[in-house]
């Protein structure tokens, strides 16, 4: 049997797509038009060639991602074999600080009255007395 040629090149947006990085190829493909793609440095198009060893960068879900290129994919596979695909050099996420919210009601206290609806109103800068 004839075994397939190895990958040389693969559409950014595809390979965005393929490793996991982005729930569909038209995000991935809208995050290039965007500018929140970056190959080497350089603003990446959706169809920008993707070669091993490539350094992407990009702005994905408020979240920076920095990946190093170790293989080629063009189609979708596993979590664990897409992972083995890249080098993530990624800054580690925010943490995320919970505000204890400013006006709170007892769960289960029924519908809200006029005056807790006025107070939600000021909190939410919508002042009803204008």
């Amino acid at each position: 049997m004839c075994e397939p040629a190895p990958i040389e090149t693969v559409r950014v947006d595809q390979w965005l797509w393929s490793v996991r990085i982005t729930r569909t190829r038209s995000e991935a493909a809208g995050a290039c038009r965007a500018g929140h793609v970056k190959v080497n440095g350089r603003t990446a198009k959706p169809s920008t060639a993707l070669r091993v060893g490539d350094r992407v960068e990009a702005r994905i879900h408020q979240r920076d991602r920095v990946l190093d290129v170790v293989s080629l994919l063009s189609k979708r596979v596993g979590a664990q074999l897409a992972a083995e695909t890249y080098r993530d050099l990624s800054p580690p996420p925010p943490t995320k600080e919970r505000a204890e919210p400013v006006f709170q009601r007892d769960k289960g206290a029924g519908r809200p009255t006029k005056r807790d609806r006025r107070q939600l109103d000021r909190l939410r800068g919508r002042d009803s007395r204008r």
